[in-house]
């Protein structure tokens, strides 16, 4: 009798954490908090610029940024919208040196997902923060995506309030690329409306002559015509 073995489950790849911070020492002590987590989740890089930080994220897949405010290069809160502006998908979490929620507040609004005065970040703390960070975020990027598509689907049906061309004898439908399509068709590419079929009380005569399908409507009586 052979026992089943069970399969390891795959260890998820480390997130990729760009800390932006040009005080080498810091630097390396949120890269040493970070590497005290178990088990070890992030993989971190440092820039010490913010032009360094952009280079990083146009080329190299990262999953969060810890961002300095004051830099050699970018100083304060424009730091954080320069760079929310030119890559609105990256989640970011400020480091700030300065306790102020007001000015935390003013940084979430910017773009933010969330800021960290320096002088209280434990690993435990820096590691969830980043985290929830990074499941906002992407929480926000699906939203935006569904609204998109949302959009574009409102956008192709109001078109169907536009202009149609279309056949006054077989009344079948031009589309954009000049391809002649029955009704049905043209108005099921382009919306979520679905057919069912019959027959009306004309069509009814003129098809089945003589047979009544549809004896419980009223029926048309001739005009009457006043004496002069």
């Amino acid at each position: 009798m052979s026992l089943a073995t069970s399969t390891p489950t795959p260890k998820p790849p480390p997130r990729s954490i760009l800390i932006v911070e040009d005080d080498p020492g810091q630097a390396r002590l949120i890269q040493m908090s970070l590497a005290n987590i178990e088990p070890p989740p992030f993989a971190c890089q440092i820039a010490e610029t913010l032009a360094d930080a952009w280079a990083a994220l146009a080329s190299k897949p990262i999953d969060a940024v810890l961002l300095d405010l004051t830099l050699p290069d970018s100083s304060g809160a424009p730091t954080l919208e320069k760079t929310h502006a030119k890559y609105p998908n990256f989640p970011i979490v400020v480091l700030t040196g300065i306790d102020d929620e007001k000015l935390g507040l003013q940084l979430v609004h910017a773009g933010a997902q969330d800021y960290l005065p320096k002088g209280q970040v434990t690993p435990a703390l820096l590691a969830r923060t980043i985290t929830y960070a990074i499941e906002r975020k992407q929480t926000l990027v699906e939203r935006e995506h569904l609204l998109a598509e949302l959009r574009a689907a409102l956008t192709e049906v109001k078109t169907l309030t536009g202009l149609i061309p279309i056949c006054a004898n077989c009344k079948k439908v031009r589309d954009d690329q000049g391809y002649w399509d029955q009704v049905e068709s043209y108005i099921s590419a382009r919306t979520t409306a679905s057919f069912s079929h019959g027959i009306c009380p004309e069509c009814a005569k003129k098809l089945y002559p003589g047979i009544d399908l549809y004896p419980d409507e009223p029926k048309t009586e001739p005009a009457a015509h006043g004496n002069a």
